[in-house]
């Protein structure tokens, strides 16, 4: 491919001076108490004190060619599971390989990110996961029945064989701990930190927060045996209090390094910070980070921790300059993460002209780019139409010697797909595989959402195959959504079959999204089957969910006149053929809610946290 580069007449072009109105901190204005100066109740959870918070491989497209596909969904056993992204989620996001703002790569479990597959070493391990895996998905297998079908397999066990169960079934904690506990029982096998790891991630994941805490104990390994807890095992869980937005509990954890002899310092405080802003906790990291400023001295890092937080997770530009001017007040310098974070910010709210100006900025201050600062640059210029200069900063990459990655392409392919010139987005796709950059789940989704037919969807799941990249929760979600728009149900009930096929445990998004689509397409007995499913894995539906199926069964009890004497919302039909146990009303799912300890809500003012009266 010949390129043809230019000056980026674009980078020229006279920007706006635009002056802020001073903006401030709203600090605490309370006597400030040192956060490591509270006392930690580890196991009361309940006790109620005051926290403070604050080769070129083209594919045929016309968009994508509509020739028959001899697609099968088969097995492919090594996919792995993710959380679940609608089809029309658009994070305007061209730097997907963000990091919690501290400038430092990570393995992230985000989704799209990586199009990894989990790879088994052998033949073997894989017929002995499928084995298990078979047990665990039986109909009707409650957990005494795994644990009773287990007890006769003859599966040898071993780290990889429990880790990759567990992460198959990651969605379904009581089959995951069920086998968890039955796998810690057999000879000659015991659990590493990696597989406790494991399970406390898919406990806290289903809010499962006390049986977590036991199994935390259970590593101590009591008085005599080694104990297993290390500080990744706490921040598992601060994580998990944070993606439930409990920052309370999140705060009461982070006491807990000293109850285990952990070190307390700079860098523990910042993962608390990154924990909070990536649930999009970020007021309460920000009051965290200035109500504790005698303790943990500011610096760039913890700054950039919040500043990331509002301007790639909130993405809030009033927010993020409110930051910016902060630490330029407090003389904490800006330093190329800072950058990329609010360039990133203005790329994905569409203020090219902000975008350029900061770039220009970094330059006089002599602060070389890096990939990220490009990437959200290059995501800017080609959302506004300027691919030509997006794709000639691809040139002054390279020879600035930053090389560019799959995430510069993507920054390319999604912004062209969404104005549907495809064949300009097809030899960005060619030009990145001629480069030896594996494609991600991202570059897929931006294809799959511009299809509009079976074949063509198809075809190109067949052709991630080939390419090494495999369709995840997300790609099953936006299909089905996109199956049941076009009213093509045993698509959606096909494509609903290959997630289990694929090793894929159906989550929580995947049921709404299915139920949903059965309901407006009249299959109403058929999303009232999937419904009591969904609440006999522990899932909780959505309100919008609940008053559509409840409105339809008293529907259906008044026109079949149900007798007096059957209990609420009890139904028996030729369909589900058995008694459907009653669903709950808003207010006793509240009730029984309010009642788990570890999901109690949390009301904060002025960097103060209570418990909901």
């Amino acid at each position: 491919m010949i390129r043809i580069r230019s000056n980026l007449p674009v980078f020229s072009v006279m920007l706006l001076r635009i002056s802020h109105n001073s903006l401030t901190v709203n600090h605490c204005h309370i006597v400030e108490q040192p956060l490591m100066s509270a006392t930690f109740n580890f196991f009361n959870p309940l006790k109620s004190e005051t926290i403070l918070v604050p080769p070129k491989f083209g594919f045929s497209v016309r968009p994508f060619s509509t020739s028959s596909s001899t697609r099968s969904l088969g097995a492919s056993p090594d996919a792995p599971a993710h959380e679940a992204l609608s089809e029309d989620d658009d994070s305007d996001d061209g730097d997907d390989d963000e990091d919690d703002g501290d400038g430092h790569d990570k393995n992230k479990d985000k989704n799209g990110t990586h199009c990894s597959q989990l790879h088994l070493r052998d033949d073997g391990l894989a017929k002995e996961v499928k084995t298990i895996l078979d047990i665990m998905h039986e109909v009707d297998s409650g957990p005494s029945k795994i644990k009773q079908k287990l007890e006769h397999c003859s599966v040898v066990l071993s780290s990889e064989l429990v880790v990759e169960v567990l992460s198959r079934t990651r969605n379904d904690w009581e089959a995951a701990f069920t086998f968890f506990l039955w796998a810690g029982k057999q000879p000659g096998y015991a659990h590493s930190v990696r597989e406790y790891h494991s399970m406390i991630s898919i406990l806290g994941k289903m809010r499962k927060f006390d049986t977590a805490w036991t199994l935390i104990e259970d590593m101590r390994g009591g008085r005599t045996g080694p104990s297993l807890v290390t500080p990744q095992t706490l921040l598992i869980m601060i994580r998990r209090y944070c993606a439930v937005h409990d920052v309370a509990r999140a705060i009461n954890t982070f006491y807990a390094y000293k109850r285990f002899n952990f070190q307390v310092g700079l860098e523990e405080f910042q993962s608390l910070l990154s924990a909070l802003c990536r649930y999009k906790n970020v007021q309460d990291a920000e009051h965290l980070l200035f109500c504790n400023k005698n303790v943990f001295p500011f610096d760039t890092k913890s700054f950039n921790i919040v500043l990331n937080g509002w301007c790639n997770l909130i993405v809030s530009t009033h927010h993020a300059e409110r930051i910016w001017q902060e630490m330029s007040k407090r003389g904490i310098q800006h330093d190329v993460v800072s950058y990329a974070s609010i360039i990133s910010c203005y790329s994905k709210t569409s203020k090219l002209y902000k975008v350029l100006r900061m770039f220009d900025e970094m330059k006089k201050r002599k602060i070389p780019p890096d990939r990220k600062v490009y990437n959200a640059v290059i995501y800017a210029l080609a959302k506004s139409r300027l691919v030509k200069e997006a794709t000639n900063l691809i040139g002054t990459m390279e020879d600035n010697n930053v090389a560019p990655d799959v995430v510069t392409y993507n920054s390319l392919i999604r912004p062209l797909c969404k104005t549907r010139k495809v064949d300009e987005a097809k030899q960005h796709f060619d030009e990145m595989l001629k480069r030896r950059l594996s494609p991600t789940i991202q570059t897929f989704h931006a294809f799959f959402r511009i299809l509009r037919t079976k074949e063509e969807v198809f075809e190109l799941l067949d052709k991630m195959k080939v390419l090494g990249c495999y369709p995840v929760t997300e790609t099953y979600i936006m299909l089905i959504r996109k199956f049941c728009r076009w009213r093509q149900l045993d698509d959606v009930f096909k494509l609903w079959d290959a997630m289990r096929e694929d090793g894929i445990s159906r989550d929580r998004s995947s049921y709404i999204v299915l139920i949903h689509g059965l309901f407006l397409n009249g299959k109403l007995e058929e999303a009232y089957r999937y419904y009591a499913e969904m609440l006999e894995k522990g899932f909780h539906p959505e309100p919008k969910t609940e008053e559509m199926l409840q409105a339809w069964v008293s529907r259906k009890q008044a026109t079949e006149g149900q007798e007096p004497d059957l209990e609420p919302n009890q139904l028996e039909n030729d369909t589900l053929k058995k008694k459907v146990k009653a669903i709950p009303s808003k207010f006793e799912r509240e009730k029984a809610f309010l009642r788990q300890p570890e999901t109690r809500r949390v009301t904060r003012e002025r960097g103060f946290s209570f418990w909901e009266q």
